[in-house]
This record gives structure tokens, C-alpha cells and sequence, in this order.
């Protein structure tokens, strides 16, 4: 499930990684090639509820199967497409299989372990999010600077075939319960633990993406850094990722509320030095390293919370999670976007830190609430 989650996201990080091969391939500008990864997260955040939806009787090994194979038939789609017109839609076809897929996957991880080591189990698959920071992405750049991007693209879809076989052969499958009618799916998603961490998850995501997505130009405006530094400080971000998934995930088994609104003030300290770093390498690697532990542990926190506050539908639950994080995602990088044509880095720095305390502060009320003591003994009934 690890390597499916690095597929997944390497492949929703495409466009990024083959930002200039794609555009002269394809003839069409860098705006377009941004549009690939806009639309996927719209397609993503639109379909992610009613398909989990619909799904909701399947079991969740073909489901996971499915996904992973939609996946791969994407990919070489893409890696043999004549026009843009054809990659648009084979990234679209990818998006459809990607709300559901995070959807799920929390579930099934945390369904293969015992009840108080599902926080670990979530960090466990969730690794291959981090992963794919780190090596994913630079890899994929990597490939196509060497042998092109269309190579790039099918060796991608050949690692996810690999994985597909791997979770044939080796993922268990679970029993679901029967369909969920459509008011009870309803009722889930209003229990108010899951939207407050769905506004936490919002808030927090649309700062990070804010800034993360004009990573380059902030570490060159406050560090200089361009090139082999600008690649080095985001190794560092990836690393810190790493380290920052296994210790939510231990962290989560005894309070995912507590982890969660720790990994928010973490960011929202980090975007806060990178907004006071005047020229200094120093600061802006800390920033960066602590902004990595932070971010890529929160999903593997909230998820934790999610699944516990929602027992009876944690599908429909997770999906509106999914929603949520492509949500932010997108917000993010438009908001982020615009304040940089319109006023430069500050103001995008300033506007990320706005909209990362404001999560902040909404997660520490939801982890010094009482209810938290309902959340361990949810985990342990489930």
C-alpha cells in the first residue's frame, strides 16, 4: 500500500516534474501543462464523495485493485498521447480513481493491525506520500532529462503495474458492510468532529499549498538558493517528511487530536521563519526541515481522527477528507498564484501564515477539547 501511495502522488505531481519537457512535447504553454494539475484536483475533489459513494458495498481489495489498475491504463495512456487534449483526459481518468483510493486507503491499513496500532499502520502506507517527495518527483525529472519525457511517463505506469501485481498477491481482502442508504451517508459527514478537522485540514492545506507550489522562488527570495541549493533544501524538506509520517503515526495511537494540532503550530512556526528569514540559509533550512516534518504528518493525524470520530462510515468519512485536502490544494495554489504576480513573496508568505494560524487555532480547540477522551474510546471498541 506504500508503494501504491508513491505512485499515487507521483503521479498527481507529474505536471511539475515534466513542466518544460511536456510543454515543448506537447506545444502548448507552461500555464497549460499547470492546468493538468488543477484539473486532476478539481476532478479529484468533485467525484471523490459520490463514487466512494457508490462504491461503498465493494470490497476493499478489488476496490484498491481497481484503482491501482485505472492508475496504470492512465499512465500509458499519457505516455503514448499524439495531442495535449489526450493527456488531459488520461490525467482525468487517473483523478476519477484518486478520491476514492484515499478514500479507502486509511481504512484498509488501519483494518490490518490492531485497534491501538492504527495510527502506525496509517504512517506506514501513508510513507510512500513522503517518498515521493523525495525521490518520486526527482526521479520522474531525472528520467525525462535523460531519455524523455514519454519514457518518464511509461516507466511511471510500469511501477504502478508492479504494484498492482504486489497487492494481488499479497493485500488481504476485508468485508464491508452492506450499502449505506443515502441518509445515512449524509448523517456521517455532519458529525462535527469530522468538519472541524475538515476546516483545520482547509485552512492548514490552502497556506501550505499557497506557498509550497512558489517553493523555488521563496528559497531564492530569502536564502538565495537556486539549482543545486534550491534541490538540497527540498531534499531536506522530503527527509524531514519522512521522519515527520513515523512520528505522527505513533503519535496518533494516543491522541490523533493532540498530533494534529501539534503538526499544524509546527507549520505554521515554519511559514513564520520563512517570512522572517531576511537572506538567511540557516533559517530558511530549519523552516524547511520543520515544514516537512509538520505537513506530511498531518494527513496521517487527521486521518487517525477521521476514522475514529465517523466509525460506522469512515469511507464517506475519509472521502470528505479527500475533498477537503483538494480543496487546499487547489485554493492554495491560486490564492498563491495571484499574490505573487500582484505583490511578490511577502505576500504570499503572509497570506500562507494567516490561513495556517487560523487552522492552528482551530485545532488546538479541538485538541484540548474533552472529547478527545471519546476518541480513545472509540479506538478501543472499534
Amino acid at each position: 500500500m506504500a508503494a501504491a501511495t508513491f505512485v499515487f502522488v507521483t503521479t498527481e505531481t507529474q505536471p511539475v516534474a515534466l513542466l518544460d519537457p511536456l510543454s515543448s512535447g506537447l506545444h502548448v504553454g507552461p500555464p497549460a501543462i499547470g492546468l493538468l494539475m488543477t484539473a486532476y484536483a478539481v476532478v479529484a475533489g468533485l467525484t471523490a464523495i459520490p463514487l466512494t459513494f457508490a462504491s461503498a458495498g465493494i470490497r476493499r481489495r478489488p476496490l484498491i485493485l481497481a484503482c491501482v489498475a485505472v492508475l496504470t491504463v492512465s499512465q500509458a495512456a499519457a505516455a503514448v498521447a499524439p495531442s495535449y487534449g489526450v493527456m488531459l483526459a488520461a490525467r482525468l481518468l487517473c483523478a476519477l480513481a484518486h478520491g476514492v483510493f484515499w478514500s479507502v486507503i486509511a481504512q484498509v491499513a488501519a483494518s490490518l493491525v490492531a485497534p491501538e496500532r492504527a495510527g502506525r499502520a496509517t504512517a506506514a502506507a501513508f510513507a510512500g506520500n513522503s517518498l515521493a517527495l523525495v525521490a518520486g518527483t526527482p526521479l520522474v525529472t531525472a528520467i525525462a532529462t535523460w531519455l524523455g519525457w514519454r519514457p518518464a511517463v511509461a516507466l511511471l505506469g510500469g511501477a504502478g503495474a508492479l504494484t498492482l501485481v504486489a497487492l494481488y498477491l499479497l493485500l488481504p481482502d476485508a468485508p464491508v458492510a452492506q450499502r449505506p442508504s443515502p441518509a445515512s451517508f449524509a448523517r456521517a459527514l455532519r458529525s462535527r468532529a469530522l468538519l472541524a478537522v475538515c476546516a483545520i485540514t482547509t485552512m492548514v492545506v490552502i497556506g501550505h499549498f499557497a506557498a509550497f507550489t512558489f517553493f523555488a522562488p521563496i528559497v531564492r527570495a530569502d536564502a538565495g538558493l537556486t539549482g543545486t541549493g534550491l534541490a538540497l533544501v527540498l531534499l531536506v524538506y522530503g527527509a524531514a517528511g519522512v521522519a515527520g509520517v513515523v512520528i505522527a503515526g505513533a503519535l496518533a495511537d494516543r491522541s490523533g487530536r493532540l498530533a494534529g494540532a501539534a503538526g499544524c503550530a509546527l507549520v505554521l512556526i515554519a511559514l513564520v521563519m520563512l517570512s522572517l528569514a531576511q537572506h538567511s540559509v540557516a533559517v530558511t533550512v530549519i523552516a524547511a526541515a520543520l515544514w516537512g516534518l509538520a505537513l506530511t504528518g498531518l494527513p496521517v493525524a487527521w486521518q487517525t481522527v477521521v476514522l475514529r470520530a465517523v466509525p460506522h462510515q469512515p469511507d464517506g468519512a475519509s472521502s470528505l477528507y479527500v475533498v477537503c485536502f483538494q480543496v487546499g490544494i487547489g485554493g492554495g495554489a491560486l490564492l498563491g498564484a495571484g499574490l505573487l504576480a500582484a505583490d511578490g513573496v511577502p505576500a504570499v508568505l503572509h497570506a500562507a501564515v494567516l490561513f495556517a494560524a487560523l487552522g492552528t487555532a482551530l485545532a488546538i480547540v479541538l485538541g484540548s477539547s474533552p472529547g478527545r477522551l471519546h476518541e480513545h474510546r472509540t479506538a478501543a471498541r472499534a
